[in-house]
């Protein structure tokens, strides 16, 4: 068995779900689910204070990246101490995780037998699914990882199905980032169209672009869906002032007809792993509230 060091929350999630979580041997700081996992070494930290507002957040991390640096560390000494044999890393978003330039840097000086690195790159459910076939293989696991990802697209298909008979599709925007503005690219838009909604902002496939307000005001959604990388429920409504404080936002037809909701984002949708199914049921039990009903309700997420 492989001895796996994953730098990110949703490879984590990946290697748990294929059902190898005693091959871990570390974790980054962010690494938080499945429970069993807070015993591991952790081997990042961030190089800014994650607790400040989201202006403050964002400023910080254009400064870093503006002067070429990483956003995050990664302990070199525990890493070595813990002799992985894989390292699962990303190049996807250098804000969101340690990087495969992070990995390169800290193993610069590796002396002896070098750990294999895996990096993920993923910008839709597709390569998702790909990337968790990936982990498998590399852990010598091939044909489980088929099997766990033919899983996966059969529940998604259901839903898909159960969502094609809608009498309507309504528009929705979902909200990335909240001071500044940013819409859900990569695979949120796919979501919303499986869960039965049209998604109004960010194109499948392509990172989440920024959003200035007029826009989203003209297009008076009626769903409006807040869901902040790495920021749960609770988090949200202490952030959520700059929204709110927008000009004609209790005009708009989500705040009129209470269909603005909260999701943890630090659990969902931003982690592009096996629980992006649940992220999809939390949509679904969203937009086609007639067709699902609300397990995820309370914990996945929350009326404004």
């Amino acid at each position: 068995m492989e001895r796996v060091a994953s730098l990110l929350p949703s490879t984590t999630e990946i290697v748990c779900g294929l059902g190898f979580q005693q091959a871990l041997v570390g974790r980054s700081h962010e690494c938080d689910f499945p429970i069993g996992v807070a015993h591991l070494p952790v081997l990042t930290a961030p190089k800014l204070d994650a607790n400040r507002p989201s202006r403050e957040i964002d400023d910080r991390v254009r400064e870093l990246v503006r002067e070429g640096l990483s956003v995050y560390r990664v302990d070199e000494r525990i890493l070595r101490e813990i002799e992985p044999t894989l390292i699962l890393t990303q190049d996807q978003c250098e804000v969101c995780a340690a990087s495969l330039r992070d990995i390169e840097e800290a193993l610069e000086q590796w002396i002896g037998s070098r750990p294999q690195v895996l990096s993920l790159n993923p910008s839709n459910l597709t390569d998702v699914w790909r990337d968790i076939e990936r982990v498998a293989a590399a852990m010598g696991e091939s044909e489980h990882g088929l099997e766990v990802t033919a899983g996966l697209r059969k529940r998604a298909d259901a839903i898909a199905a159960r969502v094609a008979g809608a009498s309507k599709r309504p528009s929705v925007a979902c909200v990335e980032w909240i001071d500044p503005l940013m819409a859900a690219g990569n695979w949120v838009p796919e979501l919303v169209e499986l869960a039965g909604g049209r998604n109004l902002f960010g194109e499948a496939g392509a990172h989440s672009p920024w959003l200035d307000w007029q826009p989203l005001r003209e297009a008076d959604p009626e769903i409006i869906v807040v869901m902040p990388c790495g920021f749960g429920i609770e988090r949200i409504r202490a952030e959520l002032e700059p929204l709110l404080a927008q000009p004609g936002w209790s005009e708009l037809r989500a705040v009129r007809e209470k269909r603005v909701y909260l999701t943890d984002g630090n659990q969902y949708f931003n982690r592009p792993g096996p629980r992006l199914l649940e992220s999809l049921e939390i949509l679904a039990e969203l937009v086609q509230p007639s067709l699902f009903s609300a397990r995820h309700e309370g914990t996945g997420w929350q009326l404004l």
